[in-house]
């Protein structure tokens, strides 16, 4: 390690002073005593529900349904914006409107609560809405990776509800494909009524159809996926010139390929992607593919670092340049349909972003990339190549290496909240199960019913607070402390054993994301194994934060009261503010104001 990098990570004791005030702020010497939250508000999540869609735009009725359990007689529900209130009103059935307010790229929380004669709350449901008009802003992406007869609408719609409820915006259609350098089953005047796909899987046609159409009735985006430069061992009778392939070595001796188990279709073969005849063939078989199916655009993949190739005069390759090229000629034949592009292990981000073509940065995270740590040092490389105007998705497999029915959850939620605290997004959610393998249809690792929830729970929180968690602002390195003295805060990166603050300004408020490894067994995101344990929750955490003329103080947790802003009661210490945090399971957000 670094010798910055074991500064930065040593805790937080000496903070950052401000010139007039040098006080240190010792964890001795923050009070003790519990300072209590404004409204006392008790937890009773009971009331399942839903919306219609994934986002809205500006204007647009967002209807609310009550999916599980009784409303009680004195029900209200509360729209928020952070910790403020829009609107507050008496719910009188189980399924009601709201129109969504006029300004875009926003988030909001709805909860359902009560008040009792002395003031105090219960909070029954919570749910988080985006108004946002372009999905680009704030990219929440999931997948569809199955096409077989056994998908009935009523299948895909049972499937699409649940990523709709975690506010899925968009999804990659995986392996939907014919040929990599075919990819629609037939062609648009003679569509093939189901076909074999790269590993041999029968897709049909028509369930590609309907999840298209259903995803668009929620105003998700479908994006299909394909590689940019891969053929199969039959291109060449499909019009595949033979200069066109990248190879090992500068004698064209050996084409460069993917090998796939011997019972799939073929093993894929690389084409140069900056083949002017390659990208033109490829773009009349994608003008074919939007001719005959609803698709919006195309989510391109590649493999990662291949070494040194040549092209078929044995001239050296260089892919990322390759990549940007593709991008833009894909781009140039369709510039209204949407793109997406993965960069393995970050391989190329530069170059892709570059073209100013892509929707948002995509990186498939391996082992060479496995730390708490890698996850913000790749999210501000990719911000310095947007110009910080694009976001995040991070596609990482949890528990890839573990055999067990069931994911991990300690494992799962703890990598969620650093995802999202640091302001990206986990592609993971899928038709029908969660990631846990690049072979996306891979679906023998479960989600346990408790996960599901508090995965509902982690996306309304991504949701409803997107603005403070992926809206901008600069970093900050928060001067914290706590009382008690089983609790130590260091400031980001993360330190095993300590509670870690991540910080910003964000329009002129602080938020400090406090994420709990007191009890973590690796500083690895991946959790490999699925032997993360379940950190213990710290009650009543009663803390000193540097921060002048504090106006409102609020915390929120997707780990409690379904993520609804709890406002704070504090005292105001010269440069410091003395709050008390209610509970810090895996991750609870501070905004001061």
């Amino acid at each position: 390690m670094k010798m910055n990098a074991l500064l930065i990570a040593l805790p937080l004791l000496i903070g950052s002073c401000s010139d007039d005030n040098n006080s240190y702020n010792d964890p001795a010497t923050v009070p003790t005593d519990i300072i209590q939250t404004v409204v006392k508000t008790t937890d009773n999540i009971s009331i399942g529900v839903s919306t219609d869609k994934a986002a809205y735009k500006p204007g647009e009725t967002v209807r609310f349904t009550v999916t599980d359990g009784t409303l009680p007689s004195s029900a209200h529900v509360r729209y928020r914006h952070g910790a403020d209130v829009i609107a507050d009103e008496n719910i009188e059935s189980t399924s009601w409107t709201w129109t969504a307010p006029q300004a875009d790229y926003t988030g909001y929380m709805a909860d359902i609560y009560t008040t009792d004669a002395n003031n105090q709350q219960t909070i029954y449901a919570t749910i988080g809405v985006d108004v946002s008009s372009d999905w680009a802003r704030f990219p929440r992406y999931g997948f569809i990776a199955s096409y077989g007869n056994d998908r009935t609408s009523d299948v895909i719609a049972s499937e699409l509800s649940l990523l709709n409820r975690c506010h899925i915006n968009g999804l990659q259609f995986y392996d939907w494909q014919y040929k990599q350098h075919w990819p629609l089953g037939g062609t648009p005047d003679n569509l093939l009524e189901s076909y074999k796909d790269i590993a041999n899987r029968d897709n049909y046609t028509s369930v590609v159809k309907d999840y298209i159409a259903q995803a668009h009735s929620f105003g998700m985006k479908a994006m299909f996926y394909n590689l940019c430069f891969g053929v199969f061992d039959d291109a060449k009778a499909d019009g595949v010139g033979d200069h066109w392939y990248i190879y090992t070595d500068q004698n064209h001796s050996k084409c460069d390929r993917h090998q796939l188990p011997s019972d799939w279709k073929s093993d894929i073969y690389l084409v140069n992607p900056s083949n002017k005849d390659w990208q033109n063939y490829l773009a009349d078989r994608n003008d074919d593919v939007y001719k005959a199916l609803d698709f919006d655009g195309f989510h391109i993949d590649q493999l990662g670092d291949r070494g040194t190739d040549y092209d078929y005069y044995g001239s050296q390759v260089n892919l990322p340049n390759g990549y940007a090229s593709f991008i833009r000629a894909m781009k140039e034949r369709q510039p209204d349909k949407r793109l997406v592009m993965n960069a393995v292990s970050n391989y190329g981000s530069d170059k892709i972003v570059s073209t100013g073509c892509v929707d948002f940065m995509y990186t498939e995270l391996w082992g060479s990339e496995d730390k708490f740590s890698d996850l913000h040092d790749i999210l501000k490389a990719n911000r310095l190549y947007s110009g910080n105007k694009l976001g995040q998705v991070y596609a990482a497999y949890m528990d890839y290496g573990h055999k067990k029915p069931e994911f991990n959850a300690p494992g799962v939620l703890l990598t969620d909240a650093v995802m999202f605290a640091l302001g990206a997004s986990h592609l993971e959610l899928g038709a029908g199960h969660m990631l846990s393998s690049e072979y996306f249809p891979y679906a023998d690792v479960k989600m346990s019913d408790e996960l599901k929830k508090q995965i509902v729970a982690y996306y309304d929180f991504l949701t409803a607070y997107q603005n403070l968690l992926r809206d901008g602002g600069s970093e900050t390195q928060a001067d914290i402390a706590a009382a008690k003295s089983v609790v130590t805060i260091n400031a980001w990166p993360p330190v095993l054993g300590n509670v870690t603050a991540y910080s910003k300004n964000v329009n002129g408020k602080q938020v400090v994301n406090l994420i709990n490894f007191r009890q973590a067994n690796s500083l690895s995101w991946r959790d490999m194994d699925g032997t993360m344990p379940e950190p213990e929750a710290v009650d009543n955490l009663t803390l000193r934060m540097r921060a002048k003329n504090v106006k409102k103080l609020w915390v929120a947790s997707p780990d409690q009261l379904g993520g609804a802003p709890q406002e704070l009661k504090y005292r105001q210490e010269g440069d410091f503010v003395v709050f008390t945090v209610p509970q810090l399971k895996y991750w609870t957000m501070i905004v001061a104001e």
